[in-house]
């Protein structure tokens, strides 16, 4: 399957991408306009919690669903928030190397950019199922913007998340850590079907750190990984929720809350 950047992959049928190079999205992404609004008099995009936790096969049967219908015109685009019971995922570039402990966790293939990643309770995960036709065939800006929509949700809780040029994803300076140390506490793995994607973000808000161990989180062995409550603050996944949908709004559109009853698969 053809993929670039270390946390994205591309699928034919939006074949006009495969031109670009990883520094092509990864590169230069603060200096991008951090806005994807949707075309004049698009419906809203439907906005969905679930409240237990999702299986990871259950979530990707979800998506696939939602984005074969967004795909043939038959359903509105969705963010889907969940958690997920303790697991691993491998993206299509990750390295047998990097899953330290096999045995720890389910480990699963996602289909998405990227390498490995760890979900578990007390993290919130966004699946962003978004059409680019109704938007711009653009995925640096894309990229760039989920990155915005973090960093201002994580900003509201005084928290200050930043980009790193060649890597993907949202870190934090640790100045308490000494060495000029930063941990991640956002990840970022997309795919792209036909020019709509899936698959999303991930923000630690108050996960077991200790699980990360299992892996070497998106390759990335410099610094460590971090939360909200590992930093000190203590806030609920509801006030996270309420965050990130206000933060949407200026960046992707309007939004319309979608009963989970509602999601196929």
């Amino acid at each position: 399957m053809p993929y670039f950047s270390s946390q994205m992959s591309v699928e034919p049928g939006s074949a006009s991408v495969l031109q670009k190079t990883s520094a092509d999205v990864t590169e230069g992404r603060a200096a991008v306009p951090a806005s994807f609004l949707p075309a004049a008099g698009s419906p809203p995009v439907e906005w969905l919690i679930d409240d237990v936790p999702v299986r990871y096969p259950d979530a990707v049967a979800g998506m696939e669903t939602q984005v074969a219908a967004i795909t043939a015109g038959e359903a509105a685009e969705r963010v889907w928030l969940v958690e997920h019971p303790p697991l691993y995922t491998a993206g299509t570039s990750a390295k047998p190397r990097d899953l330290l402990v096999a045995d720890r966790f389910p480990v699963f293939d996602s289909g998405r950019g990227g390498q490995y990643t760890y979900h578990g309770p007390g993290q919130r995960v966004a699946y962003v199922m978004l059409d680019l036709n109704r938007r711009r065939h653009d995925l640096r800006a894309f990229v760039a913007t989920l990155e915005e929509w973090i960093i201002r949700t994580l900003a509201a809780f005084n928290v200050r998340g930043e980009r790193r040029e060649g890597r993907i994803g949202i870190w934090v300076p640790r100045p308490d850590m000494g060495g000029g140390r930063e941990d991640k506490i956002a990840a970022i793995g997309i795919r792209v079907r036909r020019w709509v994607t899936f698959h999303g973000i991930a923000i630690n808000v108050d996960p077991v750190l200790e699980h990360f161990s299992g892996i070497v989180p998106c390759g990335v062995s410099e610094g460590g990984v971090t939360s909200l409550a590992d930093l000190g603050r203590v806030v609920s996944m509801a006030e996270v929720d309420a965050v990130l949908r206000r933060e949407f709004v200026p960046l992707f559109g309007e939004t319309v809350g979608a009963a989970a009853e509602e999601f196929p698969g």
